[in-house]
């Protein structure tokens, strides 16, 4: 049995025309195909709610309807019932934007995805590229200016990207007539459903090249080298990239071309290790140095700089050079140098370097005392971390 109309709007019996038309448009959106593929409920009801739009918005068919209920529809030409979803588009152009182009289903959906005629395509778009770009540590630390030479499509100079022989143009698909679509009809249980495709012909565009060029041979395209400048700010990471618009295949038949995408690449370096936007540097000093303190120099990634290793510096602690490191990407600042300390234990010794050591290894300040000086020494080294 079918349900009253009113109730399926979910609009009072007396409601008018605008309040009819606000009420069939919410239920149009929240059951359309696009949002619910698949659901045959959903699409039961979005063609529930146009079979009561498409009566209680005619006003002699309200009335007839008012007075004897469905019954009072029957066997009237152009009655109520809807068994292609598409079909239901076109009837109600008030409710839908006058057809497809622009309507209330594009901007919710993207584009119109069921749409009747979308129009022909000004030319295909080109398809992007992804380049790599290895940079050294030292040119991320300061930002860098690179030229890239990257293999690509571009538009044709004897025809100007149109494909077309010179003194000729492009003419309408003779299979699609220039709609640059075709509907493909299947049946079902359901009732009649249409599908719309490109057409295979013209490739979607509506337009087809009568005599093509004789450089391109109707591509609108020819492959080349173009010479690019691209900026990199100070601080990218590995796998960051940048992105240049327009600047990838060219678009066949006069489409707008691609995106080209930079993507940096890290070298890996000689002396320093990244961690985040801070640099590690492994330094090796003597027993001597570490034990009396001493005043190096570092290479780090603006040059070299003095350090001071303080006395009594164990192994392995890390000692901490403020922004020397990599600059933030997306604030202020910059990141610093770790130096990790290491102290250099010889292999071989001579036999009189053996009995130097052997005496300094009696003398009290070269063992730890007691836990309490285990304890300080670890924790001087665990505090470097931090």
């Amino acid at each position: 049995m079918k349900k009253d109309y009113y109730e399926v709007l979910g609009v009072e019996r007396s409601a008018d025309g605008t309040t009819i038309k606000s009420a069939y448009r919410k239920l149009a959106l929240k059951y359309h195909p696009d949002r619910n593929p698949g659901d045959k409920d959903a699409e039961e009801k979005f063609k529930e709610a146009a079979e009561a739009y498409e009566v209680l918005s005619n006003d002699e068919k309200r009335q007839r309807y008012d007075r004897f209920g469905h019954d009072g529809l029957r066997g009237q030409a152009g009655g109520p019932g809807f068994t292609d979803i598409n079909d239901i588009f076109s009837h109600f152009s008030d409710i839908f934007g006058g057809g497809f182009g622009g309507s209330i289903f594009e901007e919710v959906f993207g584009g119109g995805g069921r749409s009747r005629s979308r129009g022909r395509r000004q030319g295909v778009p080109g398809s992007d590229l992804k380049i790599q770009l290895p940079l050294t540590l030292e040119e991320i630390a300061t930002g860098v200016e690179k030229t890239l030479k990257v293999k690509r499509q571009s538009e044709c100079e004897r025809c100007s990207g149109t494909g077309a022989k010179e003194g000729t143009s492009l003419e309408e698909c003779p299979v699609c007539h220039g709609s640059g679509e075709l509907q493909q009809v299947s049946r079902s249980l359901f009732g009649q459903f249409v599908n719309i495709v490109p057409c295979s012909n013209c490739g979607g565009e509506g337009r087809v090249v009568k005599e093509p060029c004789p450089d391109c041979h109707g591509d609108g395209r020819l492959p080349g080298e173009k010479t690019i400048k691209v900026k990199v700010p100070p601080g990218v990471s590995d796998g960051n990239y940048i992105p240049l618009r327009g600047q990838g295949n060219a678009g066949r038949k006069g489409g707008p071309a691609g995106d080209l995408a930079v993507y940096i690449r890290e070298k890996e370096h000689d002396e320093f290790e990244r961690q985040d936007d801070d640099v590690l540097y492994n330094l090796v000093i003597s027993f001597a140095d570490a034990a009396l303190g001493t005043e190096v120099e570092v290479p780090t990634l603006g040059g070299r700089a003095k350090l001071r290793i303080d006395a009594g510096t164990p192994a392995g602690q890390i000692l901490r050079m403020r922004d020397k490191g990599i600059p933030h990407l997306n604030s202020s600042g910059r990141g610093d140098q770790l130096v990790r300390v290491h102290v250099y234990v010889p292999r071989k010794l001579s036999s009189e370097e053996r009995a130097l050591l052997a005496n300094m290894n009696e003398m009290g300040g070269f063992r730890p005392k007691d836990k309490e000086e285990k304890k300080s020494f670890f924790s001087r080294i665990f505090d470097s971390f931090s």
